[in-house]
Order: C-alpha cells, then structure tokens, then sequence
C-alpha cells in the first residue's frame, strides 16, 4: 500500500450474487474506470454467523425478509477456485485483487493465495483472537473503522502492532456502518481526528449515494478511497443501493485524480504558467503628465498602471521626492 498517489477501491463484496461471471464483469470494469484494486468478501458462513441470526435492515433491501443471515451469505460465499479465478482475471486486467477475511480460516485462505494486503472488515474491529492472528504474518492491513470510537480504533492498531506488524504497514479507513448513509451521519472531519490521533495513513470508505463525498475525503487527506461498485443498482442484493454504477465510478476516479493533482505540494510559489500573466496583469510606476528632466516625482505627476513591466507600487513612497533623470511622457513607465 506504499503510494504517493490516492489508492482507489472498487469494493464488489458481495455484489457478484454468487455468480463469478458477474464477478468478472465487475473486475473488468473497475479496471476500466481506473481503480487501483478491486475487493472481494472471503468467508466461511458456519464460521461467521449463526444459522439463526437475523439479517440488518439494509440486508433485507431487495432480499426475501423470512431468509436467515446464514442462508443469505452462504449463497454469496466464494470458494477457493473462486479465489484462484477472481486473481488470474485481475491479472488480466491489470487490477490488484484484495479481499476482506472475516474469520480466521479466511486468512490462511488468503494467505495461501500470496495476498501482500488484508483488509479487515469493521465488524471484526473488537475480535481479539482475529486481531492477534492476522497480526502476526506482518502483511499490510487496511483497518476499516466503521460503528467505532476513537479507543476502539487505537485498541486494534495496539493489538496488531503487538502481535508482529508494524506502524508503518497499517492503514486506517473511516467509514460509517449504515447502508446507504445519509450525509448527517458522514462524519467526514473523523479523518483529520484518526490521522491526528494515530499518525497513520488514513483513508474513508464511502456508503452514501453519489460520490461527492468521496472526492470530498480526499480533500481532506484521505490516502485511501474505496466505493462499492455494482453494474445495476437495481439487483437484487444487500448492497447495490449504496454502490455506484461504473459510469459514475469513472467519474469519480477522475475527479479524485484532479484533486489529487490540483492539491499540489502546499507552498505558495508562482506558477511558471503564471509568470507571462505576471507582467501583464500586475502594475507599475508611470507618468500621470509630462515630467521633465530634473523634475521632482510628485504624488501629482506619477499614478499606477498595467502593465508591470516597470518600477513596482510597492516602491512609490521612495520615488516621490526624488528628481527626475532625464524626461518622461504622459503613460511612460517611470525608471531611475
């Protein structure tokens, strides 16, 4: 996850439906619109919930209402083939592959597919012995923050630390738990909190409609943006709603791109474009009427125009009082 340039997610998850064409088709096009890597959900259902277990009410958007979360995920569960298929099309696409593990043979799953970076979901941010165990290969983790507070957060950074990786190899996403999330519960200022508080790279995983806010976190520093992708927001499924289509995925590649280009380095230096403008836009000392030789510059006989080719206004208190040497025009710059 070393970059100087915004890392850009198109987050699948679970909007492939179980079908790897699908799964395809979505790589394919967050190669197209420019994303950097593409993220998959990895899970064992009997491992991750009861058989008993309700959906969230987001899940049940688009879903059967009386479907168990179990019945729900286990329709979406990948298999290691599935695996092994989803990173030979990446490659072929030229899209890195990243999953999120939710258990623990999950990550041996991944870690047998040589993956360098883990993202852990934000529901797995209070799992102690998940924590310790992914901690401990060292590999680059991106934490998603979602439904925590600020101990919450620094408590996991703590633990993964603790456990064999290093400060310099953990990144943090803001997000907020909520499917699609309104604009009062973004938070987006929770960015300049986590990077002030733990001083690591800090990006924001983006649930709203639209993707204003996405490119509004990257004003704001994000290092890292991820967005849920889908080709139809109409499917059936938990997360279409809150995902964006590839047209406005590209849109907002893009516009992250200008940003991140137009945000430049911070210092306050004339531009070399701007350096022709400078000396036709800014102003200079020149005569106000004819002033001979010898004549006193006076607040009278001299005035400031365009262009700025001459003596400065900043110098125009030194220059009245002095005499003329030789013979100015009316409009003729002043020189000495």
């Amino acid at each position: 996850m070393k970059s100087k340039k915004t890392i850009i997610i198109a987050e699948v998850g679970v909007n492939h439906n179980g079908k790897i064409n699908l799964a395809k088709k979505l790589i394919k096009e967050a190669a197209l619109s420019g994303a950097d890597y593409v993220k998959f959900q990895t899970y064992i259902t009997e491992s991750l919930v009861t058989k008993f277990a309700k959906k969230a009410n987001y899940q049940k958007h688009k879903s059967r209402n009386n479907e168990t979360q179990f019945n729900m995920l286990k329709k979406f569960q990948l298999s290691y083939f599935d695996h092994k298929e989803l990173i030979k099309c990446c490659k072929q696409n030229s899209i890195k592959f990243l999953s999120s593990p939710f258990d623990q043979k999950s990550i041996d799953l991944l870690l047998t597919l040589k993956l360098k970076t883990l993202k852990i979901p934000s529901g797995e941010i209070t799992n102690l012995p998940y924590l310790e165990y992914i901690g401990k290969f060292s590999k680059f983790i991106i934490l998603s923050t979602g439904m925590s507070n600020l101990n919450e957060v620094k408590r996991a950074v703590k633990i993964l630390n603790k456990s064999g990786t290093s400060l310099n190899k953990i990144s943090i996403l803001h997000c907020t738990s909520s499917y699609p999330t309104e604009m009062k519960d973004v938070n987006l200022k929770a960015i300049l909190t986590l990077k002030k508080a733990t001083r690591l790279k800090v990006g924001y995983s983006d649930h709203t409609k639209g993707i204003e806010v996405a490119i509004a976190a990257k004003i704001l520093g994000a290092e890292i943006i991820e967005k849920h992708l889908t080709l139809d927001k109409k499917m059936k499924g938990p997360d279409h709603k809150a995902s964006v289509e590839p047209e406005e995925f590209k849109l907002m590649v893009n516009s992250i791109r200008n940003i991140e280009s137009a945000l430049g380095d911070g210092r306050k230096i004339a531009k070399k474009n701007e350096l022709t403008n400078k000396l036709v836009v800014r102003k200079s000392i020149v005569a106000a009427t004819d002033i001979n030789r010898g004549e006193k510059f006076t607040k009278k006989n001299t005035t400031i125009k365009r262009p700025g080719f001459g003596i400065s206004p900043m110098f125009i208190k030194k220059l009245i009082g002095k005499s003329a040497k030789k013979s100015f025009k009316k409009d003729q710059l002043i020189s000495i």
